[in-house]
């Protein structure tokens, strides 16, 4: 895909894709051909979007801060 394709797919502006790229965030893309166009595998971008959704905590439960018990504080010894 394309630049223009791959954030269609997204849903993001090309810009928001342009910008991960130069950070180096966003997902895995290539150059291709003699004018060195930018293009995306759509597996690839799957792959990005799927662990990008792993890594959020409002969408895998196991990293929320409020499914987790609440840890008791040490108390501190009068010196």
């Amino acid at each position: 895909m394309n630049v223009q394709a791959a954030a269609t797919y997204m849903g993001i502006s090309v810009n928001t894709l342009y910008v991960w790229r130069h950070r180096r965030q966003g997902p895995p893309s290539f150059r291709m051909g003699p004018g060195g166009r930018v293009m995306y595998r759509r597996d690839l971008l799957d792959a990005w979007l799927g662990e990008q959704q792993q890594a959020d905590s409002r969408t895998n439960q196991a990293l929320n801060p409020l499914n987790k018990a609440p840890q008791q504080r040490e108390r501190r010894r009068a010196a």
